[in-house]
């Protein structure tokens, strides 16, 4: 999942950034409204998160504007300004969720896992795809109840595809939500991902081909598995 953060402080922008990372999240990071309107309206994100006070566009204008040219984005504004009256005009301006400062950041992990799933349609972090399963909290699988090891990257590709089932993602729209604006990008590396699924669902007693259709010309589309395995 690959989210853009908005923030103007360098030291919280790090931290949260780090902390981001190591959660197997892709983070851009930028330090002001307009960088965040450019970046947001030309990236399909897969959360925002959106500091309410930054410099050269103030963080609500940039939502609104967000809004007003259709991107349906899932957006998390964070703020000093926690008081009721800010909260309704961050909430009227069109983000999804208001977290004000100072926070947890357990708590900000709970809410952005809130966000992805209901942009997906997950009522829960657990994600069920006959018996294929991921935890979104903890960001592990498993294939009828025994673990199924994956790598960072792999684990990556695969929760991307169990929440949004039956759609065709090509190998540049798979490296929009896998690499940031700074990683340089390889599209072949995404074909061996898809090989290490594929066989690591094998393994696993599922058929990888049959659950990670390649679709010639186009990308790869994922079908969840029926039945035990």
């Amino acid at each position: 999942m690959r989210l853009l953060l908005a923030e103007d402080s360098p030291a919280l922008a790090k931290s949260l950034a780090q902390g981001l990372r190591e959660e197997g999240y892709t983070v851009d990071v930028v330090g002001d409204g307009e960088s965040a309107l450019h970046l947001a309206s030309e990236v399909p994100f897969d959360a925002l998160v959106l500091d309410r006070l930054l410099p050269k566009l103030e963080g609500l204008e940039v939502l609104r504007r967000l809004r007003t040219r259709g991107l349906r984005t899932p957006v998390l504004v964070l703020t000093a300004l926690g008081d009721v009256a800010n909260r309704v005009a961050g909430l009227d301006a069109g983000a999804d969720d208001y977290l004000a400062k100072p926070f947890d950041f357990e708590e900000l992990l709970a809410r952005l896992r809130a966000l992805v799933r209901r942009a997906s349609g997950a009522p829960s972090n657990v994600v069920t795809a006959g018996p294929l399963t991921v935890d979104l909290a903890s960001h592990t699988f498993s294939v009828a109840g025994q673990p199924l090891e994956l790598t960072a990257r792999e684990a990556a590709v695969l929760e991307l595809f169990i929440l949004k089932p039956g759609v065709t993602w090509t190998r540049s729209q798979l490296a929009e939500h896998l690499y940031d604006e700074a990683t340089e990008r390889d599209s072949n590396v995404l074909d061996v991902f898809v090989a290490r699924l594929r066989k690591k669902l094998d393994a696993a007693g599922l058929d990888g081909s049959d659950i990670i259709v390649t679709q010639r010309g186009r990308g790869y589309r994922f079908e969840p598995p029926r039945g035990p395995a």
